[in-house]
């Protein structure tokens, strides 16, 4: 077998799981817990799915309420900004935090610096819902619109970060701006270990199987953290882009970090056009596979989630919807075999976040 292989929307590494990371620093998790309204999200076992998909059990992670929020950026938000304000002494004039968003981070960081008595400037992607703006603003932020996307709303971000008493708090980085992303990647790491709390509790095993939606890889980099840094029995792990964004999956077939061109999506959370240089070697080494999803197939998976009782965007669904595409369908069985899912095996999909986060108008239709 080849060392990797891609094929159109479908990339695969066999030897991922064989590759070794450090664990993410302790205190992550004890830092969140002291938060006022921290508490674990739900992780909801649905076995119809299970037996849709041919597996043992599957489990949805529910982010659609963390730390108040309708989205998991809150943890790395909440993180970051902490580590940012550490070295302030008390008194000092208040910072103004800025930040470039497709929809939930830059709610997260507003949110965060409203809690922590700072300003926010937070510079929004063309194409996130006009909901979704206003939440922004609501949490007391100036708001700015940009005309471009993603990649342009976080170079306007940087450019006005440079600005007396602005810090940057971006969850991409790039050559230089390393520090704060990484915060911010480490403040996920709570979100998994959760999930093995969780698990544990529901007397299941391990996870065979992870699926990651994917925008520029920060959330999977704390998946490959958290799963390569175990070396007994490490999960497959998958992420999962919408096809009018899949820069993981175009960098991965290439072997390196590429920008490609964005087009509209509902997964407007996941509509980013180049990786974050510091998640990009863990993506590289450590992620199983990576599959790109319609918009049609996410709006199906949010519904279809929607029925069992779980809350879930388009990004959130990708998951689900990306598990779909791999596990059933023409290719099953040479998919199946390079995840090393079988009939026992237990899978866990990130629902990264609520139908409220980005709503939108209409949903694809399949």
């Amino acid at each position: 077998m080849p060392a990797t292989s891609s094929t159109g929307q479908w990339y695969t590494r066999p030897a991922a799981r064989t590759w070794t990371c450090d664990p993410a620093p302790a205190g992550v998790r004890e830092f969140h817990a002291s938060l006022d309204g921290y508490a674990p999200t739900p992780l909801v076992e649905l076995p119809g799915l299970a037996a849709e998909l041919g597996v043992g059990r599957v489990f949805v992670k529910d982010e659609s309420s963390r730390l108040g929020l309708p989205a998991f950026k809150a943890l790395g938000a909440s993180w970051a900004v902490h580590r940012v304000l550490a070295p302030q002494a008390s008194g000092s004039e208040p910072l103004l935090l800025v930040t470039a968003t497709d929809g939930n981070h830059g709610r997260a960081v507003a949110r965060m610096a409203r809690s922590r008595g700072q300003r926010a400037h937070v510079f929004v992607a063309e194409g996130v819902h006009p909901a979704a703006v206003a939440a922004i603003a609501d949490e007391g932020a100036r708001v700015t619109e940009v005309a471009g996307s993603y990649d342009e709303a976080v170079r306007r971000a940087a450019e006005a970060a440079d600005e007396p008493g602005a810090v940057l708090v971006q969850d991409t980085s790039w050559p230089g701006y390393e520090e704060v992303p990484g915060w911010i990647v480490e403040g996920y790491s709570t979100l998994f270990a959760e999930v093995d709390a969780q698990l544990g509790a529901a007397g299941a095993e391990p996870p065979g199987l992870v699926a990651v939606p994917v925008g520029v890889g920060s959330l999977a980099q704390a998946a490959v953290t958290h799963y390569r840094a175990r070396r007994d029995r490490p999960a497959a792990l998958l992420a999962v882009e919408p096809e009018a964004a899949a820069c993981v999956l175009a960098s991965l077939a290439e072997g390196r970090p590429v920008t490609v061109a964005t087009r509209p999506t509902a997964m407007a959370g996941l509509n980013c056009g180049t990786p974050s240089g510091l998640a990009w070697p863990y993506l590289r080494e450590g992620l199983d596979a990576a599959i790109a999803v319609s918009d049609a197939d996410s709006a199906r998976a949010a519904r279809d989630l929607a029925a069992l009782g779980v809350s879930s965007g388009p990004c959130g669904a990708a998951s689900l919807a990306g598990v779909r595409a791999a596990l059933t369908g023409d290719a099953a069985g040479e998919r199946r075999a390079a995840l090393s899912v079988g009939p026992l095996s237990t899978v866990v999909l990130l629902s990264t976040e609520g139908a409220d986060a980005n709503p939108h108008a209409e949903d694809p239709q399949p």
